[in-house]
């Protein structure tokens, strides 16, 4: 639970010091008065990142040298505070667990739980592969330590692998860079093998909850969630096959894929192969969403995507993290909006911080939270201040 979040120097948030109530909050203002930032800031605590995919450094207030976060928790959190610091000319990166820093970042990862619904989140489905792969290895990463190991060590060898790649293209036939490419080959093969594996088991055991969660948003046709990897071959379909074995099998494959696609990688300077070019395909009947699907079942299909990520948090954690809600159902007609509703009170969420820009346009089930109002970064009760905020100059 988010009893307490403090902003200083975050987006137009030059200090911000707000008091959460434990069922949660609505905050009502204009657009472009800070009301996503003020969930971003909230999920900062957590992911220990933008989830708009903003850098860390276009997250600090303009002017100044670095911005900080904290947020103070309640039970059944196992922190009592958490904070995150960003400074823009180092551009380092600090987390503190009860005012203790901690070594590395990751220990912080997850320290308040969080899953974020805005109608930008239709980029999940229209937009690139990339936007796909990362919510998987968030979603992966805060549900499952091994897995926030391996995308860790498989991020830090393949950056490793193309820079010498890089050097490679520029220098020509000078030195000796085929060794000095294939010498992070066996920890991309071993790494990027659970990295697959995870994610086609995630994917295999959940696609019938995605297509139960696509009906019952009001979707009639068949909606199908399938694991795509680029340059990959055989060895993969067979659904009882354990982890450990598909990630062997995949590892292997890998590493042939890395032997034999060297020779053009040292040419090109880039790593072809691998899950960090991997895709998950979204299709409605015989249809690929991205390419045919229209703007309404692009949109509910990433409402059940972030439904999905809810319930899997929630199962993963044993209890609901907490729900951010950005406007959500704004592009929604009001059958559709009624059905996500009722999804989420299902799903259990205790906690809820919602924005709108008008009072009209809080759902009934959220009318009994507490409410306060928004503008130039200012949250207040409409009476008098209910923070601390000051407001940008």
């Amino acid at each position: 639970m988010l009893t307490r979040l403090v902003a200083r120097d975050f987006r137009n948030f030059a200090h911000l010091d707000l008091d959460v109530p434990p069922a949660g909050l609505v905050v009502v203002g204009e657009n472009g008065h800070g009301k996503t930032n003020l969930l971003e800031a909230a999920a900062f605590c957590g992911l220990l990142r933008s989830w708009r995919g903003a850098r860390d450094v276009d997250v600090i207030r303009f002017g100044a040298p670095a911005m900080h976060v904290r947020a103070t928790l309640s039970a059944p959190a196992a922190y009592h505070t958490v904070s995150v610091g960003v400074e823009r000319v180092s551009r380092r990166k600090r987390a503190m667990l009860d005012g203790v820093e901690q070594p590395r970042l990751a220990a912080a990862l997850g320290a308040l739980p969080s899953v974020a619904f805005s109608p930008a989140d239709v980029a999940l489905v229209a937009g690139g592969p990339g936007e796909r792969r990362r919510y998987l290895d968030v979603l992966l990463a805060l549900s499952q330590p091994a897995y926030l190991y391996a995308l860790q060590q498989y991020r830090a060898a393949l950056a490793r692998r193309n820079a010498a790649l890089r050097t490679a293209q520029r220098e020509g036939a000078r030195g000796d860079h085929a060794s000095r490419v294939s010498v992070w080959e066996p920890a991309l093969a071993e790494h990027g093998g659970v990295l697959v594996a995870t994610r086609r088991a995630f994917v295999q055991a959940h696609a019938g909850r995605y297509a139960a969660l696509c009906a019952a948003i009001g979707e009639r046709e068949t909606a199908l969630l399938r694991y795509v990897r680029v340059g990959g071959t055989g060895g993969l379909e067979d659904a009882t096959a354990p982890a450990a074995t598909v990630a062997a099998d995949v590892a292997a494959q890998l590493a042939a894929q890395y032997a034999h696609q060297r020779g053009t990688e040292l040419r090109r300077g880039v790593t072809l192969v691998g899950p960090h070019r991997d895709d998950l395909a979204l299709t409605l009947g015989a249809r690929d969403l991205r390419t045919f699907g229209s703007a309404g079942q692009q949109r509910s299909a990433a409402i059940a995507l972030r439904l999905l990520e809810l319930a899997t948090l929630r199962d993963a954690l044993g209890h609901a993290p907490l729900l951010l809600l950005d406007d959500p159902f704004a592009e929604l007609d009001l059958g559709r909006a009624e059905r996500v509703l009722h999804l989420l009170e299902e799903a259990g969420a205790a906690q809820v911080l919602l924005v709108v820009p008008r009072e009209e346009d809080i759902p009934a089930a959220f009318t009994r939270l507490a409410r306060r109002t928004m503008r130039d970064g200012i949250v207040s009760d409409g009476a008098h201040a209910a923070s601390s905020a000051t407001a940008v100059a």
